[in-house]
């Protein structure tokens, strides 16, 4: 017999809660196969589903996929909460800085006591500071308004009684949400790896990005620690760091300039001329890349 929504649901959190990610997913996308003919009926509960599975894609490091799962969620349910974090995760971990920016504050309007959206926006504000200087916000996208009533949907007391604002799938979401301390903890050590770099310690920076990788898979963790194994000159490891960089985002363009200069070291010329090219795909200006480009040419 085929097993109900409910069931797989409840097989998907086991999964996830052993660490089987991928299994996990498997198990939501066949719960959200049963439900797709209720329609409009099932919505709170497939946006539940697609927010857990969401947290697998993120989990696993297919930050595109969680986006994509984050969207269909918010389609079914807007403003929830859960896809919105994730979401804004997701956007930090491509290094689209200013989309987290608008996820973390638009929980905040729902919701002005999350914590985890706080150190969002702090993060993003000091990452998108660096990047676009004192003008930054003028870049942003748009940040929608919360309307009244959906503030109220989701501070409505998941304890009480079943009603029209509290949505019957709640607690379903628990079991995900129990990884949200990892993520923050592998945040936390990517920071202060960041920050070991800035002092010229490379060798420590390594240690806390290879901690903070065992928690969470992140582009931005992986394309740092490149950063330093080129510095140390342990370029085949620089070389790895960024192949798995471009396995979660194949057009990061950190990861593969700092694999074309560790590739150019190992004297793989055609190899690094290859990433060149195709980083110069995404960026046809950008000077480092053309500069790098000359000298394999006459390599």
């Amino acid at each position: 017999m085929e097993a109900s929504p409910d069931a797989l649901r409840r097989a998907g959190n086991e999964e996830f809660r052993r660490g089987q990610y991928g299994t996990a997913a498997e198990l939501y996308t066949r719960a959200l196969e049963l439900l797709e003919a209720a329609g409009e009926a099932a919505a709170e509960e497939r946006s539940v589903l697609l927010a857990n599975r969401a947290a697998c894609r993120l989990k696993d490091g297919a930050c595109s996929l969680c986006v994509a799962d984050c969207n269909s969620a918010l389609d079914l349910v807007p403003f929830g909460i859960k896809p919105l974090l994730r979401r804004a995760a997701a956007y930090e971990a491509l290094e689209r800085y200013p989309q987290a920016y608008v996820d973390y504050k638009t929980v905040l309007q729902v919701d002005c006591s999350v914590q985890a959206a706080h150190d969002g926006v702090n993060r993003m504000t000091k990452a998108l500071l660096e990047k676009d200087g004192v003008n930054w916000r003028q870049k942003l996208p748009p940040i929608p308004t919360v309307p009244i009533s959906a503030q109220t949907r989701w501070s409505a007391p998941s304890a009480g009684a079943p009603g029209a604002n509290t949505p019957p799938a709640t607690a379903l979401q628990r079991e995900p949400d129990k990884a949200a301390a990892n993520t923050e903890r592998a945040r936390t050590l990517k920071e202060e790896g960041n920050e070991l770099v800035k002092k010229g310690n490379h060798k420590k920076a390594v240690e806390k990005y290879s901690e903070s990788l065992k928690l969470n898979q992140e582009c931005a963790a992986y394309t740092n620690r490149a950063l330093c194994y080129l510095t140390l000159k342990q370029y085949k490891e620089a070389v790895e760091d960024c192949t798995e960089a471009l396995r979660l985002d194949p057009k990061n363009v950190k990861a593969l300039y700092r694999r074309a200069q560790a590739l150019k070291e190992l004297k793989d010329y055609k190899s690094s001329i290859a990433d060149i090219k195709s980083l110069l795909k995404t960026e046809p200006k950008n000077t480092a890349a053309l500069k790098l480009l000359q000298e394999l040419s006459r390599a």
